[in-house]
């Protein structure tokens, strides 16, 4: 973790040569690729930031604006996949463990609970694009979608931000809880994983048998 952000914090400061507004753009670019490819450490990129706006380098309000954009387009973007391709290629092929009776159950599932998933979904590290491809699959409504998720984006970021802006003198206490955040949710979510596959698994030899 120390290493990634020394070499996020090397990486910005060779692009203030050029000028702040390439950090920006850098910021922004950050935030877009962490939905699309999730392994990406997006949000040490923005804890960076909000450092370097604590110390005067940024404005803060630029930093929040360009983490919010590179989220929310990378966010819808995975959202229009999974409702524009996704559903109609599970439904169609009607998988032995996610038939199509799966997905219309998605599909009212996330009418009536949605909400609260992707109010939160900013929160749920490591599951973020998941439950947007899995909101796209499920059909949820895209203005919904967009609100909620701006939502979840202003509260975390602005969480993230203005903590990284009150311990800037001290940068690896918030890089150290956070760190301490991912891994106690990272377990819980690969287990709740393996109960859904076993439950779809035993559901499906039921079924068939």
């Amino acid at each position: 973790m120390e290493q990634s952000l020394q070499l996020i914090n090397e990486f910005l400061d060779r692009l203030f040569v050029y000028g702040p507004w390439l950090i920006y753009v850098a910021l922004f670019t950050a935030s877009f690729i962490e939905n699309i490819f999730p392994p990406f450490p997006g949000d040490f990129f923005t804890l960076t930031g909000g450092a370097l706006a604590a110390s005067g380098r940024l404005e803060m309000t630029g930093v929040f604006i360009a983490v919010y954009l590179g989220g929310i387009s990378s966010l819808m973007f995975v959202y229009y996949l999974g409702r524009r391709y996704g559903r109609d290629y599970f439904v169609k092929k009607n998988f032995r463990y996610f038939t199509a009776d799966d997905i219309h159950k998605l599909e009212e599932w996330f009418a009536r609970r949605g909400l609260y998933l992707i109010l939160f979904n900013r929160f749920i590290v490591g599951a973020r694009a998941v439950i947007t491809l899995v909101a796209g699959i499920g059909n949820y409504r895209a203005n919904r979608m967009f609100a909620l998720a701006s939502i979840s984006f202003w509260l975390f970021n602005g969480i993230l931000l203005f903590s990284t802006y009150l311990f800037v003198v001290n940068f690896e206490t918030i890089t150290y809880y956070f760190h301490l955040y991912e891994r106690i949710v990272w377990p819980i979510i690969v287990v709740m994983a393996i109960l859904f596959v076993i439950v779809k698994i035993r559901k499906a030899r039921k079924g068939k048998s």
